[in-house]
C-alpha cells in the first residue's frame, strides 16, 4: 500500500524502468556522436599519436635489448631511430631513381602506342576511336542548330580556359606538405620519449588503478596484453609485407618486368594499408608494365599476378596468422576496417586491427563492457 501511494498517479513501474532506459540509450548515443566528432575533428594530435604508440611497441624490444648491455634507454632510443631514419633514407634513394626511370618512358611508350593505332586498317577500328567519330557527328550537329537560331542581337559568349598556373599549384600544396612533415617530425620525437621512458607510464598506471592489490594486478595484466597483442600483431604484418615484396619482386623479374625490385618494395610496403595499398599497387604495375611493353595485353597480366599475391597474402596468410595472435573474428575486422578508414582515410586502415584488439582486451577485462567485448571475439 505504501509502495502504491509515493508512485505518481497513472504512472506505473514498467514505464519508469522503460522511461530510464530511453533516457540512458539516447544519452549513449550523443556521448558516442560527441566522440566520433572529436576524433574525427583532433585528427591531426592523434593520428601522430596512435602511429607514434604502435612504433613504439615495435622498437622497444631492440632499445631493451641494447638495455642489457648496459646502454642506458634514452642513448638506445636515440641510435635505434638514428638507425631507422638512415634506412629510410638510404632506401629511398633508389627508389626515387627507378620512379624517375619509369616516369622517363611514359612518352616513349604512349608515341610507340599510338603509331601501332596510327598503322591499324579501317576495319580495325576499335571503340575508342567509333565513340571519337560519334562524338564528333554530334558536335557538329549541334554546332549547326546553334548556328541557326542564333539571333543579331544575342551576344555569344566563348568561354577560355587559363593556362595551368604551377606557382598557385606549389602555394595549395605546400600547406599539406608542411602538416605532413610537422605531423611525421612530432611522431618521431613521441617515440624517443616513449622509448626513452620506458615503462614508467605502466607504472604510473598501474598505481593509478587503485589502492587494492587486486585491482592493480588486474591493471598490469590489461598493460601485458596490450603490448604483448600489438607487438604479435605488428610481426604478422611484417610478414605478410614480406611475402607480397618476395613474390612480386619474384613473378615481375620472370615476366620480364622491369624495376622488379622497386615493385617488390611497393608492393610490400602498400600491403600494410588493408585494400587501398593493394589496389593502387594493382593499377601502378599495370599502367608501368603498358608504358614499357606497350600492350594493353601485358598491362592486365601484370595488375592480376599483383592481385593473386595481395589476394593469397590478405584472403589467406594474414587471417590465418591474425587468428592466431588475437580472438577477433572476421567481421568484426571487416567492420573495423571500414569505420576506421572513414574516419582517417589510409592511416586508419594501418591503424584499425591494432585498436580493435586494445578495445577487445579492455572490454574483456571490464564486467559492463563484455558485451562488446563477446561481439568482437571468435
Amino acid at each position: 500500500m505504501e509502495k502504491r501511494e509515493l508512485e505518481p498517479e497513472g504512472v506505473s513501474e514498467h514505464s519508469l524502468i522503460q522511461r530510464v532506459d530511453v533516457r540512458n540509450t539516447a544519452m549513449i548515443l550523443l556521448t558516442s556522436v560527441a566522440v566520433l566528432y572529436f576524433i574525427s575533428w583532433a585528427q591531426a594530435v592523434l593520428v601522430p599519436l596512435v602511429g607514434a604508440i604502435l612504433i613504439s611497441y615495435a622498437l622497444d624490444p631492440l632499445v631493451s635489448w641494447l638495455e642489457k648491455f648496459h646502454i642506458p634507454r634514452p642513448l638506445g632510443a636515440a641510435l635505434v631511430l638514428t638507425i631507422l631514419v638512415i634506412t629510410i633514407a638510404g632506401a629511398s634513394i633508389p627508389l626515387k631513381r627507378e620512379t624517375i626511370a619509369i616516369l622517363d618512358k611514359a612518352p616513349w611508350a604512349i608515341e610507340q602506342f599510338q603509331r601501332a593505332e596510327a598503322r591499324s586498317t579501317p576495319d580495325e577500328e576499335g571503340v575508342v576511336e567509333k565513340a571519337q567519330d560519334v562524338a564528333k557527328k554530334i558536335e557538329e550537329s549541334a554546332e549547326d542548330e546553334e548556328e541557326e537560331a542564333d539571333e543579331p542581337d544575342v551576344m555569344r559568349v566563348r568561354v577560355v580556359d587559363r593556362p595551368f598556373n604551377f606557382r598557385k599549384f606549389l602555394m595549395e600544396g605546400s600547406s599539406t606538405i608542411l602538416v605532413v612533415v610537422s605531423q611525421v617530425f612530432s611522431a618521431l620525437l613521441l617515440v624517443y620519449f616513449m622509448l626513452a621512458a620506458g615503462r614508467l607510464y605502466k607504472r604510473k598506471v598501474v598505481k593509478l588503478s587503485g589502492p587494492s592489490f587486486h585491482r592493480m594486478r588486474k591493471a598490469a595484466r590489461i598493460m601485458n596484453e596490450f603490448h604483448g597483442q600489438v607487438r604479435r600483431f605488428l610481426f604478422v604484418m611484417l610478414l605478410g609485407a614480406v611475402f607480397v615484396g618476395f613474390f612480386t619482386w619474384l613473378s615481375f623479374l620472370l615476366l620480364g618486368m622491369e624495376q622488379a625490385v622497386f615493385w617488390g618494395v611497393v608492393a610490400g610496403l602498400a600491403s600494410v594499408a588493408p585494400y587501398l595499398g593493394p589496389f593502387l599497387v594493382l593499377v601502378g604495375a599495370g599502367v608501368a608494365a603498358f608504358i614499357q611493353f606497350s600492350s594493353i595485353e601485358m598491362g592486365i597480366v601484370i595488375a592480376l599476378v599483383s592481385l593473386v599475391i595481395t589476394s593469397i597474402q590478405g584472403n589467406l596468410l594474414l587471417p590465418m596468422l591474425t587468428s592466431r595472435v588475437s580472438s577477433l573474428n572476421e567481421i568484426a575486422i571487416f567492420i573495423g576496417l571500414l569505420f576506421w578508414g572513414w574516419l582517417w582515410g589510409p592511416v586508419g586502415l594501418i591503424i584499425a586491427t591494432p585498436m580493435l584488439m586494445i578495445i577487445k582486451t579492455l572490454c574483456d577485462h571490464v564486467t559492463n563492457l563484455r558485451a562488446v567485448g563477446e561481439l568482437l571475439g571468435k
